[in-house]
């Protein structure tokens, strides 16, 4: 197995590329068996579950109605962290318990993919928090990651604003400094679908439920329709998972019409803008006692957010309004200054659903954790979680279903305490070994940009050898998706070939940047869609 010191030659993959069947060909293998678990929802939990399942043994099916990540799970604020807001609650191992999956996930599981980030926790006069406060309990958190990040402390003034000139220096007494770690949601994910196949799971994006199959009382599979032909058809197995998230209730009810709501949803909303300026430190800017707003340099641009508001809408329907993005512009001014918030500078803007407990109280002080529930045709049912923690989550549906009444899948699982715990994703290694192998080593006459190589580097690891191959056999899929993007070509037939992308949303948004860049014009989601029509 390589491991994050090295990388492979890059004539030899890490493993095999698994390649995607044809859509009939998938729904026909779905069709014609019975499965030990379908899983329902392709997003954080769906798709932890389905691998750790398919690594226990398990025969997995798992399908979602959009793409994997579609909705909620590529939408978030693309933070590993332990939580430091939720010191304040006196949720001590909660946030070490974070702290240690964070750090597993950037030195084993995910390296090439977690990346670490410094953050700046301005301290304003007449802030809602003073600066010992913030001293301590930025010491705390870094003693809880064991100081693997470094010692939480106090900087002046002075010293953040060399490192981050957009820093609003006017009545800052303080800057509290601490690390954490920042991913690209929708590419982990991606990776994630991968470990599962490669464990042996089925999947299938853009197949939505429209209804459930019962036996004798029991929810035995689902009835199918593939939304990009309108073929139906449907997936049987003993056990099924509903991780779908926001539409977790509308599911359940499909088992039992008479079911009463388990969740409530919470929007949160962000805003993409340029950089005018390098970010050495992402910014923390306390808004009220529960509230920070983020200021993250993430993919060479500016992340903003987050909201946290009660939503009662359709959950295909949310996305970040104006009022969203005056609020978050309007947060961010508190600590950064005017030149670098220009409306002008705004590339894209999303929002996305939390799912949290029902229960009495605002959404923003509401517990950040997993929901699970049995229905009375024997459907399980999960909601919540965060990235952080996803691999924990999975592991712990895992466990369940081998203590379910009757012992249903545990003669077939091999337990988890038997596994390795830290399996890694496809493509881990060292991105900067990675980056500097794919521009010594190219074939002769050939060039890759070197922003292109980090890109590359930083979202698929040793994998880019595969797209650098198919740039030898085609120097065309080289270039430049965009000349104002580091994506070119190749990356577009990768996504088409290897990880299941079937619409331009599926490439532009969730397996390149060029969406969150402001990239995605209507020429270059007409080429994109044109390749993706060319499936081999």
């Amino acid at each position: 197995m390589t491991t994050p010191q090295s990388v492979p030659t890059p004539g030899t993959s890490l493993a095999a590329s698994p390649r995607s069947d044809s859509r009939a060909e998938t729904r026909e293998r779905l069709s014609r068996a019975t499965y030990d678990l379908l899983v329902i929802g392709g997003g954080i939990l769906g798709t932890s579950v389905a691998w750790h399942a398919s690594q226990s043994g398990l025969r997995v099916a798992m399908v979602d109605a959009g793409d994997f990540a579609g909705a909620t799970s590529s939408a978030s604020s693309k933070l590993v962290h332990g939580g430091l807001r939720y010191l304040q609650t006196g949720a001590v191992r909660l946030v070490a318990e974070n702290h240690h999956e964070r750090r597993v996930l950037a030195k084993d599981v995910a390296p090439h993919l977690v990346n670490p980030l410094t953050f700046y926790l301005p301290v304003y006069k007449g802030g809602p928090h003073g600066a010992a406060k913030l001293g301590a309990g930025v010491f705390a958190y870094s003693a809880l990651s064991a100081f693997g990040d470094g010692v939480g402390r106090v900087i002046s003034p002075a010293r953040a604003a060399a490192d981050n000139p957009a820093l609003r220096t006017e009545n800052l007494k303080a800057v509290a400094v601490y690390g954490d770690h920042q991913m690209n949601d929708s590419r982990v994910a991606v990776m994630t679908v991968r470990a599962a196949v490669e464990s042996g799971a089925v999947v299938l994006n853009h197949a939505e439920v429209t209804g459930l199959r019962f036996s004798r009382g029991q929810v035995t599979g689902a009835e199918l329709r593939d939304r990009l032909d309108g073929s139906e058809f449907g997936v049987d197995a003993r056990l099924v998972l509903n991780a779908t998230g926001p539409w977790v209730d509308h599911l359940r009810r499909m088992e039992d019409k008479h079911v009463t709501p388990s969740i409530r949803l919470s929007k949160g909303a962000h805003v993409v803008l340029r950089r005018k300026a390098p970010w050495r430190a992402a910014m923390a800017t306390p808004i009220d006692k529960y509230r920070i707003t983020f200021a993250l340099p993430w993919e060479d641009q500016l992340l903003l957010g987050t909201t946290d508001e009660r939503y009662e809408g359709d959950p295909a329907d949310v996305r970040a309004t104006e009022a969203d993005i005056d609020q978050i512009l309007d947060e961010a001014g508190h600590s950064v200054r005017d030149e670098h918030l220009s409306r002008d500078l705004i590339t894209y803007a999303f929002a996305g659903l939390r799912v949290l407990p029902g229960g009495p109280g605002g959404v923003e002080s509401a517990k950040r954790e997993t929901v699970v529930s049995e229905g009375r045709g024997g459907m399980l049912s999960v909601a919540g979680g965060k990235w952080t923690t996803y691999r924990h989550i999975g592991r712990t549906v895992i466990n369940k279903l081998a203590k379910l009444p009757g012992g249903a899948l545990a003669e077939d699982m091999e337990p988890l305490s038997q596994l390795p715990r830290r399996v890694p994703l496809p493509g881990v290694a060292s991105p900067n070994a990675v980056a500097h192998r794919l521009l010594v080593d190219r074939e002769p006459g050939s060039r890759m940009d070197p922003l292109t190589a980090r890109q590359l580097a930083t979202h698929y690891g040793s994998l880019s050898f595969d797209i650098a191959r198919l740039v030898a056999e085609d120097p065309s899929l080289g270039e430049r998706i965009h000349p104002d993007g580091p994506e070119i070509w190749a990356q577009v037939a990768y996504a088409r070939d290897h990880e299941w992308a079937e619409t331009a949303e599926d490439v532009l948004r969730r397996r390149t940047t060029l969406t969150v860049r402001g990239l995605d014009t209507d020429e270059v989601r007409a080429r994109v869609q044109e390749m993706l029509d060319r499936r081999a």
